[in-house]
């Protein structure tokens, strides 16, 4: 882990900085539902959009090191229970960046009033995610059969993922 990782709400000047993270994470169509051609423009409604709180972890120098977003899962009666997205630099992968960021986002859900954090689609080949989100108590709830187009492996499950705040 590195030790001088800060976290804090991302601004318009982090938007750079955001999509190089974007950008390389979405490319391999292995974990994210975005297509791999997205527009830079796209990342104003899929990561920074007036609905959503977006963070990002930063090191001592202030590089970008990962970010996430948190916002309501459902519209009005269904505003209660959160949904969040995380994003780690592959050049950070495996240091701790996506720890500090689900400890993050659960602390913040619960100062916001969420009752709740709902991933609504992890992909069933993303173990470590699983296994991340799992050791932070969150549980399989459901399966979608072969809800997800794997760029390598094809039509993979993906899991509904829960946990109460």
């Amino acid at each position: 882990m590195i030790n001088s990782t800060q976290i804090r709400k991302a601004t318009k000047n982090d938007f750079d900085s955001v999509w190089e993270i974007f950008k390389e994470v979405i490319k391999t169509a292995d974990t994210y539902v975005f297509d791999p051609n997205t527009p830079k423009e796209d990342l104003n409604k899929n990561w920074f959009a007036p609905y959503m709180d977006t963070f990002v972890a930063i090191d001592e120098n202030q590089a970008v090191l990962g970010t996430y977003i948190i916002k309501p899962n459902q519209i009005d009666l269904g505003n209660h229970i959160a949904n969040c997205s995380y994003m780690v630099n592959p050049k950070y992968h495996g240091k701790g960046i996506g720890k500090l960021l689900c400890e993050h986002s659960i602390k913040f859900a619960k100062e916001k009033g969420y009752l709740a954090i709902q991933f609504n689609i992890v992909v069933s080949t993303n173990l470590a995610a699983v296994a991340l989100w799992q050791k932070f108590g969150f549980e399989i709830i459901g399966t979608t059969p072969k809800g997800f187009r794997h760029k390598t492996l094809g039509l993979v499950d993906t899991y509904i993922m829960y946990k109460e705040v």
